[in-house]
């Protein structure tokens, strides 16, 4: 930072620890700060505040930029139309495209584009991919009641949203599927445990009809919390 003059931005990021830090202003006072909050040799610094050229000019820019008229600062008075207008419209350039209301079929695009809706996934065949995973690692942490039963928790939501792209299970489904690797927590006693995990900000809460269900927030599906 000492060979820069002038305004400059300072930035450091930790995605471990959730830090984000954006210094800004002129080089010597955000050294200072940058010193104060003993970040000296982490980071990165530039410089800002660069003037940027204009490429790519109309005719009539080229020629006020030639004359030595800026042709961002000098604007036209009020009473004057501008000079350059840019080209003149062309309406048959813009496509047209009519239908009867209604007539529009979103699953045919969708067809068309490639795109398959969600479905939701089978339990036998969830159940089968939990038996066939090898023991997590338990899950790190304080806020943790159930170390073990909470790993198997996450391994779960992370095959249903990444393998399925359902954002998450029902409580009956969660029962269903993994009781056995959850303790055996069951009923109420499973219900209660996944609201500890929501108010820990671990899972995210789906609200639906008649049933609840439980999504991972994303810091704790990769580990993070």
């Amino acid at each position: 930072m000492a060979q820069l003059r002038g305004n400059v931005r300072y930035r450091f990021r930790s995605d471990d620890h959730d830090v984000n830090v954006v210094i800004e202003g002129e080089s010597s006072w955000v050294q200072k700060h940058v010193e104060a909050l003993g970040l000296t040799g982490v980071g990165w610094t530039m410089p800002t505040g660069t003037d940027v050229k204009a490429t790519n000019l109309s005719s009539v820019s080229r020629a006020r930029q030639e004359a030595g008229i800026d042709i961002e600062m000098d604007d036209a008075p009020e009473d004057q139309r501008p000079a350059d207008m840019g080209p003149a419209p062309d309406p048959s350039r813009i496509p047209v495209v009519r239908r009867p209301i209604g007539e529009l079929n979103l699953q045919a695009k969708l067809n068309e584009a490639g795109l398959e809706p969600a479905e939701r996934p089978d339990l036998i065949e969830l159940m089968d991919i939990l038996e066939d995973t090898d023991p997590p690692t338990p899950v790190q942490g304080a806020t943790s009641v159930d170390p073990m039963a909470e790993a198997w928790l996450r391994e779960l939501l992370q095959v249903v949203v990444r393998d399925h792209g359902i954002t998450g299970l029902r409580t009956e489904d969660i029962e269903e599927i993994a009781s056995s690797k959850l303790g055996g927590r069951e009923g109420t006693t499973l219900e209660v445990w996944l609201e500890s995990l929501f108010s820990a900000g671990k899972l995210v809460k789906i609200h639906g009809g008649d049933a609840t269900g439980w999504g991972p927030s994303p810091k704790w599906l990769s580990g993070r919390i």
